[in-house]
Order: structure tokens, then C-alpha cells, then sequence
């Protein structure tokens, strides 16, 4: 019996990787464990797969021919907001921190386990689907920023401003939380996952994007607040 959505319909997983022998491999576990395995060599094909079949999860090759993992999940990004979990050799935190800020949703160096492939995948659907927090009302606005949790429009200063998928997790977090101190831990928790606890970067990383995009002077901000040593704060209406 297949993994399903909320829809009822075998969730689909795209490979893009140009490594044949892995592709099988992949292929082959991902049909026994009861997902809808689709396969690509290169990053073109698996942008026309991508589009064409719509796939509820990619695993993507950071080393591809041609347009390289990075090109490709940028481009991945400006389509969809489809997961994407980077397989790729390199460990570094550098290269770790650029496929997540590529768009990348987790990263796992190779080789790896199947079991634990399984389990990272698992955690990200479960983070991107019905990620969303328990709220008292479907819009915020405090006439500097409005935010719609349903439809993910966010608008400031009467300005349309596109946030990604983390970005806007990110941002309803703190939202939901005024006033509240909450340390990098717990962003991380809340927003990229248990697994992710120790990557403290991550969370001064997004922290700057969001301030770039949403405070009139990112760096003199007025809305996400940084209490030194402790964490971030979104300020409370006056």
C-alpha cells in the first residue's frame, strides 16, 4: 500500500540525478516502500517533469551535467514550492547553508543509508504539508505588514512581497509569538525540524532575509527584534 496526501493520491517523488546505477537503486527502493518513484538524468528534464507531473517531493543531485543541482533548485523555486531534499558528496557547512539558501528543504552527503534517506524524507513531507500553526485569525495587519496565512500573500507597506516557503514558516512563527523571546533552538525546531538543532547559522541567516525584505531599514529593524544572547522577538502592537 503506497504513501498517500491529504488527497488520497500516492505521493510522488522526483529524482533528478545523472548517476544511472542510483537512479535504479532509488527507483526501485522508493516503489517498495510505497512512493510513486519518477526519474531524471539531467536538470532541464527534471524541470519538464517537474512541471508536467508535479511531483509532491525531489531528491536532487547537487553534481548534474550542465545546470548544476544549485541552478537547478533555483529555478525549482521560481515554479514551485515543492520540497526538495540535495544529495551531493561535498559536507561542508558552506555547502550545506548554500543548498538550503538555494531553496533546498534538507541535505544529505553521500553515501548514505537508504533507511535514513526513507526517514529524512518522511520528515520533510511532514514539515511542508499541514506545517501550519494553530492561529486565532486567518490575516495579520498592523499597517506596516499583512500577512495572509491561507493564501501566503504578504504585502508591506501596501507592497506585494514574495517570501519562500521557509521565509513565510519563518515569519508566522514569530508572528504568532509577539512579543515572546524565542531562541534560535527553538526556531529551528519549529521551522526546519528536530533534526536541525545545532545549525544556528541557519536561523541568522533567514532572519537577515526576512528583515531585507519586510523592515523598511533591515539594519535598524522595527518588527523582528534581536535580544543579544537569547534570541528574536516580533514586536508587540503599541
Amino acid at each position: 500500500m503506497g504513501y498517500s496526501n491529504a488527497r488520497n493520491e500516492t505521493i510522488k517523488v522526483l529524482v533528478i540525478d545523472d548517476d544511472v546505477d542510483l537512479l535504479e537503486l532509488l527507483k526501485d527502493f522508493l516503489q517498495r516502500v510505497g512512493y510513486q518513484p519518477l526519474t531524471s538524468q539531467t536538470g532541464q528534464d527534471g524541470l519538464k517533469q517537474l512541471l508536467y507531473e508535479r511531483p509532491n517531493l525531489v531528491i536532487l543531485d547537487l553534481g548534474l551535467p550542465g545546470m548544476d543541482g544549485w541552478k537547478v533548485c533555483g529555478r525549482i523555486r521560481e515554479l514551485s514550492d515543492v520540497p526538495v531534499v540535495m544529495l551531493t558528496a561535498k559536507g561542508e557547512t558552506a555547502d550545506r547553508i548554500r543548498g538550503l539558501d538555494s531553496g533546498a528543504d534538507d541535505y544529505i552527503t553521500k553515501p548514505f543509508e537508504l533507511q535514513e534517506l526513507l526517514a529524512r524524507l518522511r520528515a520533510v513531507l511532514r514539515r511542508t504539508s499541514g506545517w501550519s500553526l494553530p492561529r486565532k485569525v486567518d490575516v495579520f495587519d498592523n499597517g506596516e505588514l499583512r500577512v495572509d496565512f491561507d493564501s501566503h500573500d504578504v504585502l508591506v507597506r501596501g507592497q506585494q512581497v514574495h517570501l519562500t516557503r521557509r521565509e513565510f514558516r519563518l515569519l508566522t512563527c514569530l508572528i504568532e509569538n509577539p512579543g515572546r523571546v524565542l531562541a534560535p533552538q527553538q526556531l529551528l525546531r519549529m521551522v526546519w525540524g528536530p533534526e536541525f538543532t545545532e545549525e544556528l547559522g541557519y536561523v541568522k541567516l533567514y532572519i537577515r532575509y526576512l528583515r531585507t525584505k519586510i523592515e523598511e531599514t533591515p539594519n535598524r529593524p522595527r518588527l523582528i527584534l534581536t535580544e543579544r544572547g537569547v534570541g528574536y522577538r516580533f514586536a508587540q502592537a503599541e
